[in-house]
C-alpha cells in the first residue's frame, strides 16, 4: 500500500466516512432504523420478483449468461444461478425495472436497487446472519443517500441518473462492511467506486436505464473486492479537487454527508411506492383514483383532462406519445388514462399491452400537456376532468400515497409483494418467502433465504 493514504494530512471527508462505516455496530443502529431497513429489503425483494420476467431483465440475463463464472448466487425469480457479480447486476435491474421500488425523499435515489443485491449475493458465498446483512445494507443506503444529498439538486438536473451514480458508493460500502474490510480498504473501495460512477437520465424509459442500475450494484461489489486485494484508491475520492462531488455537482454541499452521521438516519426518509412509475406520478394517480370513486364518474363522457403539478412533473413525465410500458412509467398522460379507465395502477397497467390498449390510447389523447405550478411540491398534484356536457370534476391531492407524510402500511407492502410475485413469477412460494423476509433480522443464515427466491416445482405443479 502507498503511504499517502495513511498520512494524517490526507485524512478528510472520505476517510472520516470510511472510519464511520468501519466502526459502526448493529447495536448502534436505532430500532426504528433497523425496522425500516427490513421493510426496504422486503419491498425491494418484491419488486425484484415482479420484475424478474420483464423483457429487459430477460435480455440482460441472456447477454451476460455466457460470461458468468460459476453458479454461486441466485437471480431472484430464476432457477439458474450465476456468479455473484452477475447476480448482483441482474437483481438490481429487476428491483428497479418497473420503478416500483423505494425512493429517498429529497434526492429521488432508489437506494435498495444498487445496495441490496450486493449483500444478498455475498450472503450466498460466506456465512452471514440476517442482522449482519441488514447492518451492511443500512450503511450502504446511508452513504448513498448522504452523497446524494451533497450533490443535489444540480447533479440530477445535469442529467446524472442519481440512483446509479450515488448507488455505487452505497453498494461498495455495503460489500466492504460484509467483507469486514479495514478503514483503509473501505476508503479504497470508495475510490474504486468513484472511478466507475455513471448513469444518465437520458436512459429513463428505455432498457438502458437498467444497465446503469445493474452496473452500480456490480461495480460496488467489484470496488470492495478490489480493495480487499489491495487495489488502492485516491485519499479523497469524494471531496478532492477533481473528486466526485466537485465534478458532478454545480454547488456540492459536502457538509450534508457528515452532518448528523450516526444520529439522523437517511434510511427513515426512504419511501415505498404504491405504483410502478416515476414518483412524480404518485399524486397524479391518487387524484385519478379519487375522481374515479365519484358516483357520477364516467370515462366514456370525458372530453379532456388537465393535470397541474410541480415543475419536475412536467420535466420528467410530460410524455403524451408512448409506445412501450417502459416509457409509460414516466408518462403522466398514460398514468391518467389507465388509472381512470381501470381504477387501478399496478404492474399490468404499465405493460406494453396496456399502453397499446385502444381505449387507453383514446383517453390518453384527451390529456393536455402538464401545467406547471411552481409552488406545488412533488408529492402533490391537481387533476381536472371535463365531460362532454360541460360538467367537470376537480381533485387535488396534497400528499401522495407512499410519501413520508402518508406512508404505505406493512399490510399494504405485503399486498404489493404478493401481487408482484403473482405477476412476475407465479411459481414462487410467496408466503414462505414473505414470512422469511419479514423475520430477516433473526435469521442465522441469511443466504438460506435465497433458496426461496427461486421458482418452486411444487407450486408449478398445482
Amino acid at each position: 500500500m502507498t503511504g499517502d493514504v495513511l498520512k494524517p494530512s490526507a485524512a478528510g471527508l472520505s476517510r472520516r466516512l470510511a472510519a464511520f462505516v468501519h466502526r459502526s455496530r448493529w447495536e448502534d443502529v436505532p430500532e426504528p432504523v433497523r425496522a425500516h431497513a427490513m421493510r426496504s429489503v422486503f419491498n425491494g425483494f418484491g419488486t425484484a420478483v415482479g420484475g424478474s420476467s420483464d423483457q429487459a431483465v430477460l435480455r440482460l440475463t441472456e447477454s451476460l449468461a455466457p460470461f458468468s463464472a460459476g453458479e454461486t448466487a441466485t437471480v431472484i425469480g430464476h432457477a439458474q444461478r450465476r456468479d455473484a457479480l452477475t447476480a448482483a447486476f441482474l437483481n438490481a435491474a429487476a428491483i428497479n425495472v418497473f420503478d416500483f421500488d423505494d425512493t429517498h425523499a429529497g434526492t429521488i435515489i432508489h437506494p435498495t436497487a444498487p445496495v441490496a443485491p450486493v449483500v444478498l449475493a455475498l450472503a450466498e458465498t460466506r456465512p452471514v446472519s440476517g442482522a449482519e446483512l441488514l447492518h451492511a445494507f443500512t450503511l450502504g443506503v446511508e452513504v448513498a443517500c448522504r452523497i446524494g444529498n451533497a450533490v443535489s439538486p444540480s447533479h440530477y438536473d445535469r442529467g446524472w441518473h442519481i440512483t446509479s451514480t450515488c448507488g455505487i458508493f452505497g453498494a461498495a460500502v455495503a460489500a466492504a462492511k460484509l467483507l469486514d474490510l479495514s478503514e483503509d480498504e473501505i476508503l479504497w473501495a470508495l475510490g474504486n467506486a468513484s472511478a466507475q460512477a455513471s448513469g444518465l437520465v437520458e436512459t429513463l424509459g428505455f432498457m438502458a436505464k437498467s444497465t446503469g442500475v445493474g452496473n452500480a450494484a456490480r461495480g460496488g461489489l467489484v470496488s470492495a473486492l478490489m480493495a480487499q486485494c489491495g487495489v488502492e484508491g485516491p485519499p479523497r475520492p469524494l471531496e478532492g479537487p477533481r473528486g466526485f462531488l466537485k465534478v458532478c455537482s454545480d454547488q456540492p454541499r459536502p457538509e450534508l454527508i457528515e452532518g448528523g452521521l450516526g444520529r439522523d438516519w437517511e434510511m427513515l426518509r426512504n419511501m415505498f411506492k404504491p405504483y410502478p412509475c416515476g414518483v412524480v406520478l404518485n399524486p397524479v394517480i391518487d387524484a385519478c383514483l379519487s375522481a374515479r370513486a365519484n358516483p357520477d364518474f364516467s370515462a366514456d363522457r370525458i372530453a379532456e383532462v388537465v393535470v397541474r403539478g410541480a415543475p419536475l412533473l412536467k420535466a420528467r413525465a410530460d410524455r403524451p406519445e408512448v409506445t412501450t410500458g417502459r416509457e409509460a412509467q414516466v408518462s403522466a398522460q398514460h398514468a391518467i388514462a389507465v388509472s381512470l379507465l381501470r381504477g387501478r395502477a399496478g404492474a399490468e397497467e404499465f405493460s406494453d399491452a396496456a399502453v397499446n390498449d385502444p381505449q387507453v390510447k383514446a383517453l390518453r389523447a384527451k390529456v393536455h400537456p402538464v401545467e406547471i405550478d411552481a409552488g406545488t411540491p412533488v408529492e402533490a398534484a391537481h387533476v381536472s376532468i371535463r365531460y362532454a356536457d360541460g360538467s367537470s370534476v376537480e381533485v387535488t391531492e396534497e400528499v401522495a400515497t407512499g410519501s413520508l407524510a402518508r406512508p404505505m402500511s406493512d399490510s399494504a407492502l405485503r399486498e404489493k409483494f404478493v401481487a408482484l410475485a403473482h405477476y412476475g413469477c407465479p411459481t414462487i412460494a410467496v408466503a414462505p418467502l414473505a414470512d422469511t423476509l419479514w423475520s430477516l433480522a433473526d435469521l442465522a443464515d441469511a443466504g438460506a433465504l435465497m433458496v426461496l427466491a427461486r421458482p418452486c416445482p411444487e407450486v408449478a405443479r398445482k
